[in-house]
């Protein structure tokens, strides 16, 4: 039984959601105490209880603590189930992070499976579908599997009510990543979305990020829905290289001009591009478990977070592997090695 101290580092929900992951995958159970000792509203929220009942749910497992608002939790995993699953959190707490936690799995069962996930699709707090959707799992895909996802409904804080639709196609085992030189960046891409909101709210965050940035309108672009339960706001900014095609999101709220919005998420990309690096902090944040799993890869990013930092420490607990950092110039070398 692994034993892990949720209030260690950087103490947030993402302690559990790697242990949950990790878990189904080796087959190592876990006992973890003091779950979200590191917030504000500390032990499990919504969300994360939605996380740790899918991850049962797909590795068979019996659990011990979950329930709303507790701070222990003991999983002990059997075999991994894939199939038709339908999650849902039930309040604006992330779908895609419940995703997440299973994803390890599921792309290295031995067969197909179908999620349908509700819940939030767009808050700040998490990874938003986009960056989801058009960063992180095609660099997941490059590894052997294939990740289709489709969204059905918007979900913005604080209403949620998402839905969204993902199809893997697993792999056996996954390969080793490296991502190199950075190279040439494309010219970036602008995309404001206002749900059950004025257009003006997008046109005045577009024009922002489009006089920051130094960019024409033919790299802009309004997207106007009602299919939300609620109202919601985010641009985003895309800047595309040889690997990655990197996505920065800016979030819409109540006292926030849309004029600040705009610069938040333009001075996102500004940092990245000046960086050199092929990641930002979220995205290389997000691939050290996968590269984990594949026992090697390695990858240049700006910065490494406390989140990233905490997050290796977990993954050590339940893989051999070791993680090499280095700092070059304007940003940051990590490899991933099989530990001897």
């Amino acid at each position: 039984m692994i034993e892990i101290d949720g209030s260690f580092g950087e103490g947030g929900g993402q302690i559990l959601r790697t242990s949950l992951s990790l878990s189904l995958v080796t087959g190592k159970p876990f006992h973890i105490k003091k779950i979200r000792m590191g917030r504000d509203r500390p032990g499990m929220l919504r969300q994360h209880l939605a996380a740790a009942l899918a991850a049962a749910e797909v590795g068979n497992a019996s659990m011990e603590g979950a329930f709303l608002g507790s701070s222990s939790l003991t999983f002990s995993p059997t075999t991994i189930k894939p199939g038709k699953y339908h999650f849902s959190v039930g309040t604006a707490g992330s779908g895609t992070l419940v995703l997440q936690t299973v994803l390890p799995a599921l792309v290295t069962a031995n067969a197909p499976s179908e999620l349908v996930i509700e819940g939030g699709t767009h808050n700040m707090a998490a990874p938003p579908f986009d960056f989801l959707a058009k960063s992180f799992l095609p660099l997941v895909e490059k590894m052997g599997p294939k990740v289709h996802v489709q969204l059905d409904r918007f979900g913005f804080y604080p209403a949620g009510g998402g839905q969204f639709v993902v199809n893997i196609e697993p792999c056996t085992d996954l390969r080793p990543l490296h991502l190199g030189e950075r190279g040439h960046t494309s010219t970036p891409k602008v995309n404001a979305i206002v749900a059950n909101l004025p257009r003006n709210i997008a046109q005045r965050e577009i024009d922002t990020v489009s006089e920051l940035l130094n960019l024409g309108m033919e790299q802009t672009s309004i997207t106007e829905t009602k299919n939300s339960p609620g109202p919601g706001n985010i641009v985003s900014v895309e800047v595309e290289s040889a690997e990655v095609l990197q996505v920065f999101t800016a979030f819409g709220k109540l006292g926030v001009t849309a004029e600040k919005v705009g610069a938040d998420v333009a001075a996102q990309a500004r940092d990245y591009l000046a960086s050199e690096a092929n990641l930002c902090e979220h995205l290389a944040d997000q691939l050290l478990m996968p590269l984990a799993l594949a026992g090697s890869g390695s990858f240049t990013t700006v910065s490494v977070s406390s989140h990233a930092q905490t997050n290796m420490d977990v993954i050590s607990r339940f893989l051999p592997v070791t993680f090499s950092i280095e700092q070059i110039k304007k940003l940051v070398r990590i490899e991933i090695r099989t530990a001897e």
